[in-house]
């Protein structure tokens, strides 16, 4: 196999209007629209194709968001406000649509399951939220851990959610019976970022650590790569739409763009070489319009990039 070349990067847009820190980001990799959310409360609309437009406003809410996911089928908008549950927005009519009470706790995560007909929802008290994706009525609370869930990774093929905690664990349960399948402890701190690769082979994770770490899925789960990714905690992860790139962000204020099936390390993207985020890059979104890679940070900002592959 020949080794990736190298990706281009290219700062295209700086989307500014947030008052504070950026935490949320959402979209779909076929559509032009995408979502941020953050300290603030405002929940703000983009469009990927003409990034240097202003950002539309689609909701404003009273506390923090950190979590976001947008239903391009159902062209709904779901947002975690952290201690007043799961508000779902109608985007056509830019509406509330409905509102499900939980325990009044941070939001960290959202994971929408099509065939399943489910919410699943990752909170700060260390419980797992099942909704019903027909009303977005709680079905059931979950005690998983007791320390927060920070993150979530479905994997529809074989029925499995990986959840990662602020207890150094993933968990990977029955994503129907929430009965726990495998538990993975190596890492060493809270596991903030989780993200199944497009081809289903291999879970990866990161978090505090700065490490990035993959695991064989059909193997157990057997770890099989390690590396000391970052300087300080990674804050996400997310595969680029052909699979090939993986892309991670830490609180060292920096982006990078991994070979996804050997874990090389192909770019690096921060402010000194690309004129990059100045504080912690909290999220990342990967859309395939252009192939267009979008992060929001600390700094009140947003960027898009455009990723292209050296000749």
């Amino acid at each position: 196999m020949n080794p990736l070349p190298r990706p281009q990067v290219q700062k295209l847009a700086s989307l500014t209007g947030h008052r504070d820190c950026v935490y949320a980001l959402a979209g779909s990799a076929a559509d032009d629209a995408f979502f941020s959310a953050g300290a603030d409360g405002l929940v703000v609309a983009w469009s990927v194709d003409a990034p240097e437009q202003d950002g539309q406003l689609v909701a404003r809410v009273e506390n923090s968001v950190y979590a976001l996911r947008y239903l391009p089928e159902r062209d709904l908008l779901l947002v975690g406000h952290n201690y007043q549950g799961v508000q779902v927005i109608a985007l056509g009519e830019k509406q509330l649509w409905r509102a499900t009470a939980l325990p009044p706790v941070a939001i960290f995560d959202l994971a929408y399951s099509a065939p399943r007909q489910r919410l699943y929802v990752a909170l700060a008290d260390g419980t797992l939220a099942v909704l019903r994706a027909a009303d977005f009525s709680l079905e059931k609370l979950v005690r998983v851990a007791h320390k927060s869930l920070r993150c979530l990774a479905l994997h529809e093929e074989r029925g499995e959610l990986a959840i990662g905690s602020s207890d150094a664990t993933v968990r990977v349960l029955d994503a129907d019976s929430l009965t726990v399948r495998h538990t993975l402890s190596e890492a060493g701190n809270s596991v903030f970022g989780l993200g199944y690769s497009p081809d289903g082979r291999r879970l990866y994770a990161a978090g505090r650590d700065a490490h990035l770490r993959a695991y064989d899925v059909a193997a157990g789960y057997a770890e099989v790569l390690t590396v000391v990714a970052h300087l300080f905690a990674i804050n996400h992860l997310t595969f680029s739409p052909d699979g090939q790139l993986l892309a991670t962000c830490s609180m060292d204020k920096s982006i990078k763009l991994w070979d996804a099936a050997s874990g090389r390390l192909l770019r690096v993207v921060d402010r000194a070489r690309h004129a990059g985020h100045g504080t912690s890059v909290n999220r990342l979104f990967w859309s395939g319009r252009q192939n267009r890679l979008v992060s929001c940070s600390d700094d009140r900002s947003l960027a898009v990039w455009q990723v292209s592959s050296t000749e």
